[in-house]
């Protein structure tokens, strides 16, 4: 059974890592041992009613209340998971003050892992939240859609979104894996940055954007060679695995997706996995790296494959950055 759920999650994504695959264990034995104590309990009173025998007092001890409070948490937690978060979007503002700008604020909205499907979910509150905001550029961090129909709404759910100054976007594994050739930006406004630079100009101040795509991630270093020093440089990888080999490139932002905050995480732990090479380390959020902001968006959809289709302690997020002047 483990083995079948490792196979599950690792498909079309990177590899567990050692911990990851203890934590999943670990979760899933005390499940497993949590709900088979409740179905042992609850056989024996069948069997006691059968012989027309009272209530077995195991039933009703210490122990066995604890064990039915456990099993009630986790189906209320279940059906939280399945049918409230995943469409409750958090909008994370986050603000960043540089010396590298002067008189501009310049306001990008990043999302990221969308996996649009034929199902609907948050792809009509997602245009109207981000429209609302007015960025001047809004990111796209990968993973468009897992199937064919979810393409399809993917792209136009990206057409109808509205920024001042650009949209931009880069691949996920998931596109590099279903999409190979399939220009899935075409027709939504976006302009894919596959091992390349654009320069933005507001107000006379200027910004880079340079992205590479998974499977071109040799690349980034050549790319990044090109923005200039004195420029606030926001760099689009669909993998938070880069942020530890950016010494000496101008790299301000650093924004990244994938993880999806573990879609399922525990209080006061976080992510079970995040199937990042460097685990749990970089698993959702902000993160200073030498003198580099990461930040890893938990992204608005629910992985492909048999994983699970559910979020906990995880919402799906849009993230706001106001980059200003000191």
């Amino acid at each position: 059974m483990i083995s079948k759920i490792v196979s599950a999650i690792n498909l079309g994504e990177h590899k567990l890592t050692p911990w990851e695959f203890v934590s999943v264990l670990i979760f899933v034995s005390v499940i497993f041992a949590i709900y088979a104590a409740e179905a042992s309990l609850i056989i024996g009173v069948i069997k006691s009613k059968r012989r027309g025998q009272v209530i077995p007092k195991r039933f009703r001890s210490a122990g066995a209340i604890v064990i039915h409070l456990l099993a009630i948490l986790g189906v209320t937690c279940l059906l939280y998971g399945f049918f409230i978060e995943p469409y409750w979007v958090e909008v994370k503002k986050v603000e960043i003050s540089t010396s590298k700008l002067h008189q501009t604020t310049v306001r990008i909205v990043q999302i990221s892992d969308t996996h649009c499907t034929i199902r609907p979910l948050n792809e009509k509150k997602m245009v109207e939240i981000i429209n609302g905001l007015k960025p001047d550029i809004i990111v796209f961090t990968g993973d468009s859609a897992n199937n064919s129909k979810g393409l399809k709404r993917f792209k136009e759910t990206m057409g109808k979104l509205e920024a001042q100054l650009g949209k931009f976007a880069v691949r996920g594994n998931i596109d590099d894996g279903l999409w190979p050739g399939v220009d899935i930006f075409g027709g939504t406004g976006f302009v894919e940055l596959d091992s390349n630079a654009v320069e933005i100009d507001k107000n006379g101040e200027k910004i880079w954007i340079t992205g590479v795509s998974c499977e071109k991630e040799g690349k980034a270093g050549d790319v990044l060679k090109k923005v200039p020093a004195d420029c606030f440089s926001v760099f689009l990888y669909h993998f938070p695995d880069l942020v530890e080999g950016l010494n000496g490139l101008n790299v301000d932002l650093y924004l990244a997706g994938h993880t999806h905050g573990g879609q399922i995480a525990l209080p006061f732990y976080g992510a079970i996995i995040t199937l990042s090479k460097f685990g749990k380390k970089y698993e959702s959020g902000e993160y200073k790296v030498g003198n580099t902001i990461l930040y890893v968006n938990r992204g608005l959809g629910l992985a492909a494959g048999f994983n699970p289709k559910m979020r906990f302690f995880a919402r799906p997020e849009i993230t706001v950055f106001e980059i200003h002047p000191p």
